[in-house]
């Protein structure tokens, strides 16, 4: 059978080669890990979460818990081993990231039909392949794929969050308690902020010293995942309806709703280490220290295992650069997938890897695929890709998993309403295009149980998503 190259081995690549070993299908796996290293990366492991733990929500009333759903279903091996390094986290699917990595590079190395190659990849191949080498393309690598495509290959920049030692946040400050009492209930470390203290450490966030870009490199952030001084510089009051959102919570010393919160998620089962949730930044690293230190309650004595930093993004204009197959226009053996094609996240990653392996499959044995339709997560995010989604003119950038990309209901619901038929409508379409196209796929999962009324406000009014950040229960990275 005919051999297939994916180049990359994050979530996109990984949940690819291991679909198509299964499927039969010989794989080379080339990772320039540990030959090179990005500025991101940590570790030799494949399948590194080098940004968050969390995969956010798991509720499939949310477009990514129905997309970790449809996954799940269909058999993923990304969603198999998160699922095993599950780690408690609310209402969110968060994992130990070093289980996580270790589970998939073993599962990888072991696989009969996929051979993994430490080296970097600097130009396209001439055989049929994937490429999956998300946002840290390497210079080379970038610039075959530009001569290949034209100009639809851009930059923008992310920014990773800062994880700190748990034995060394004050519990006298911090109260465990997930919003609305959801998952186990007490997941996360809450941080509370009078308003005075949300004031000043406002007044720090937008004083304090920022590492620039270069010159010739111009900031492009994604809306998910904007650094915090940038959504403070918006208006005083951003990160009090966005990241440091209080609803839901309720300090158990005062049986009131803080002003304002941070939040801290856990890093591992054990909780030595846990991140700052949504605080994602390109402050230098002493102002970095002094700011969190000084100003968030609970951190005075914090040890940071991790300080934030600013990484690059290099994506493709997928509707100008790719053919509807997911193939390079202009070279119709090469498949893209993961965040170099225009999604953001974890598990939009692995389901694009997921789609283009199914793709190349189809390929290999000469059969036409047809993808998921419209109205399913999977689709939905395909409907993104191919700019079927969006309105013409659409500047095209990344993004997540949501419902806006859904095809419409054909009526008016509310918002509940809506979500539970959106969801329904996503089944049954999964369903009928799995039976149609002969694909195996698991049962519906059980229905979830009823949410937990939330407590009443104190002095805010419910507040809504700011800047791109998650809803209640769908952390930010």
């Amino acid at each position: 059978m005919q051999r297939v190259i994916v180049i990359g081995a994050g979530l996109a690549g990984s949940e690819a080669a291991l679909l198509l070993a299964e499927g039969g299908v010989p794989v080379v796996l080339v990772e320039q890990k540990p030959v090179r290293r990005s500025p991101a990366h940590k570790s030799d492991g494949l399948a590194e979460l080098v940004c968050s733990n969390s995969l956010r929500s798991d509720n499939p009333e949310n477009a990514i818990g129905l997309l970790h759903e449809e996954l799940r279903r269909l058999g993923s091996a990304v969603l198999e081993e998160a699922d095993r390094a599950r780690v408690p986290a609310g209402d969110a699917l968060a994992v130990d990231r070093v289980a996580f990595s270790e589970a998939l590079t073993r599962r990888i190395a072991h696989h009969p039909n996929i051979e993994v190659r430490g080296e970097e990849a600097t130009d396209l191949p001439g055989e049929l392949c994937i490429v999956a080498t998300g946002p840290l393309t390497g210079d080379a690598l970038a610039r075959s794929l530009a001569e290949a495509v034209g100009d639809s290959a851009l930059a923008f920049y992310d920014a990773i969050a800062p994880i700190v030692a748990g034995d060394s946040i004050d519990q006298s400050v911090a109260f465990r308690q997930s919003r609305y009492g959801k998952g186990g209930g007490d997941d996360y470390l809450n941080l509370p902020l009078s308003r005075e203290e949300y004031e000043r450490f406002v007044d720090e966030l937008l004083a304090g010293q920022k590492v620039e870009p270069h010159a010739f490199e111009e900031p492009r952030y994604f809306e998910g995942c904007l650094p915090i001084e940038v959504m403070a510089a918006r208006g005083r009051d951003v990160l009090a309806f966005g990241p440091m959102k209080p609803v839901g919570l309720v300090d158990p010393r005062t049986n009131r709703r803080p002003h304002a919160v941070v939040q801290l998620r856990r890093e591992d089962r054990a909780g030595t280490a846990w991140n700052l949730v949504g605080f994602q930044t390109r402050l230098t690293w002493p102002e970095q220290k002094r700011i969190f230190s000084e100003c968030i309650p609970g951190l005075r004595a914090a040890t940071f295992l991790r300080l934030g930093q600013v990484h690059r993004n290099t994506f493709l204009d997928a509707p100008r650069a790719l053919a509807p197959d997911g193939s390079l226009r202009a070279r119709p053996a090469v498949f893209c997938a993961g965040q170099i094609t225009g999604v953001e996240g974890y598990v939009e990653s692995a389901a694009s890897g997921h789609i283009a392996a199914r793709r190349v499959l189809a390929r290999v044995r000469g059969e036409q695929f047809a993808p998921p339709p419209g109205t399913t997560a999977l689709g939905a995010l395909l409907r993104h890709v191919t700019g079927e989604a969006h309105p013409p003119g659409y500047e095209y950038q990344p993004t997540n998993v949501v419902f806006a990309l859904f095809p419409p209901l054909e009526e008016r619901h509310r918002k509940h309403e809506r979500k539970a038929r959106l969801l329904a409508r996503a089944r049954r379409d999964l369903a009928e295009w799995a039976r149609v196209n002969s694909v195996p796929l698991a049962p519906e999962p059980p229905p979830r149980p009823a949410r937990t009324p939330s407590p009443p406000p104190r002095t805010l009014p419910e507040q809504s998503d700011i800047g791109g950040q998650a809803a209640p229960g769908e952390a930010p990275r």
